[in-house]
């Protein structure tokens, strides 16, 4: 067993088994495909180490063989596993246009008139695109597509993200 990561990045999701001998197909949120091997032992969400030993593209997918899985069985069980890191290993984006998608959670959510709008409280990725989960400062969650249209201006730096809510984006194009 590992620590926990304190600021917890996923990284990957473990699916199905793949043959006999413990391997084990993965879908990667990483830039790289593969990229997810590059950092060491991954954890989930109750601090379980996993180490990857061998891994290899299989169409959108990587199939990889952990450490300790070395049956179908075991493979199996860890169907549906989110792997994680913690934000301190991963290397700060090159280009200040750049960020992790996990950057932004926790941002204050304004308007373009700066009005108090909510907080964003997760990123989704159901497979169409990026989805923005915001608290609003009354009522209940909101998601949006994460698009330049409905969120033109992201700052990091400052703590907010600016948004124009579908509705008011068909409206400025009708002017």
């Amino acid at each position: 067993m590992t620590a926990k990561p304190e600021n917890p990045v996923l990284l990957a999701v473990i699916g199905a088994p793949h043959g006999v001998r413990g391997e084990i197909r993965v879908k990667p949120y990483t830039e790289d495909p593969l990229g997810f091997c590059d950092y060491g032992p991954l954890s989930d969400t109750a601090g379980r180490s996993f180490e990857v030993l061998e891994a290899r593209l299989q169409k959108n997918m990587a199939v990889v063989k952990f450490a300790g899985v070395t049956t179908r069985e075991a493979a199996e069980a860890l169907n549906g596993v989110e792997l994680f890191v913690d934000r301190s290993v991963l290397p700060d984006p090159e280009d200040e246009d750049e960020f992790y998608m996990a950057d932004l959670i926790g941002l204050a959510v304004v308007t373009a008139d700066g009005d108090e709008f909510g907080s964003v409280r997760a990123v989704h990725d159901f497979g169409a695109g990026d989805i923005i989960e915001i608290k609003p400062v009354s009522g209940p969650a909101a998601m949006y597509a994460f698009t330049r249209e409905t969120f033109p201006e992201i700052d990091i730096p400052a703590g907010r993200i600016v948004i124009v809510p579908p509705a008011e984006t068909s409206e400025r194009e009708e002017e």
